[in-house]
């Protein structure tokens, strides 16, 4: 079926949009996910938490991360104490998350926000694009969820809800901006609308119940308007493009000791 004919029939108008919302935070409000960087009911996010949070789960398991966002915490509870960190004890630190660059750019971005921003976040995505180590897809969550901006916050899981709910069957990559467009239709777009929270019920609401495999559908709050669920087609959206043979890369690396067993070591430098 054609993207655009499924949209067109699940006539989103805005009561629909609205409609949306509700029952998804209805549902998060009785089955959100207890995480250590997640503010509970009642209580303001950490702009600090929130952006740790993203950038450590930038291709990485919510299960991998839990351990390390706490001891990063214990070590530097403000950012103004993780700017004034030794690189190498960040690296350090970070070892085992994998995408060293993350690391690099998070010392970096904390130095800015340290000396440039007196210690406070920007609250726009246009302007936490412009630190270092945050994307699109990070400055709208960090918006969203911290700030409680309306954005349109659209990650793999969110992808896969989307998918299912419209039946948009264009393969990924190529369909990410259909994607983003038909998420969009039921993101909020003012103020007062729990922005942060309705980002966070649909992370949830792809991690424990619009799982990849075998989907929950029965314990979904928008199972009335799935139309995957309806085609009976859920299990295999999103549809993937083959992948494309990865080249061979061949390289050369020397490894120099001395005569007391001392080795030489380069750091590359820092961009």
């Amino acid at each position: 079926m054609d993207h655009k004919q499924t949209l067109h029939r699940q006539n989103v108008t805005r009561q629909f949009a609205a409609d949306m919302r509700a029952a998804l935070l209805a549902w998060y409000d009785r089955h959100r996910r207890l995480l250590p960087w997640r503010a509970t009911p009642g209580r303001l996010p950490a702009p600090y938490h929130v952006w740790l949070s993203e950038i450590m789960l930038q291709q990485t398991t919510v299960v991998t991360v839990g351990p390390y966002f706490e001891r990063f915490l214990d070590r530097w509870p403000s950012i103004h104490e993780l700017a004034a960190a030794d690189l190498d004890e960040v690296m350090h630190s970070w070892q085992g998350l994998g995408y060293y660059a993350r690391a690099r750019n998070l010392h970096r971005c904390a130095r800015i926000i340290s000396r440039d921003h007196c210690g406070r976040f920007p609250d726009t995505e246009d302007a936490l694009k412009s630190l270092p180590g945050i994307g699109p897809y990070t400055a709208a969550a960090i918006a969203a969820i911290a700030f409680d901006r309306p954005a349109n916050v659209v990650d793999g899981n969110i992808e896969r809800v989307i998918a299912r709910l419209f039946a948009i069957q264009k393969p990924l990559p190529a369909g990410k901006t259909i994607l983003r467009n038909a998420a969009a239709l039921l993101a909020p777009t003012k103020g007062n609308q729990r922005s942060g929270d309705y980002a966070q019920a649909l992370m949830d609401l792809g991690a424990t119940i619009c799982t990849v495999r075998k989907p929950i559908c029965s314990q979904c709050p928008w199972v009335a308007s799935c139309a995957a669920t309806t085609q009976g087609i859920a299990d295999s959206l999103p549809r993937r493009a083959p992948k494309v043979k990865t080249p061979t890369r061949n390289g050369v690396a020397f490894w120099v000791v001395r005569s007391d067993g001392a080795i030489l070591l380069r750091r590359r430098p820092e961009m």
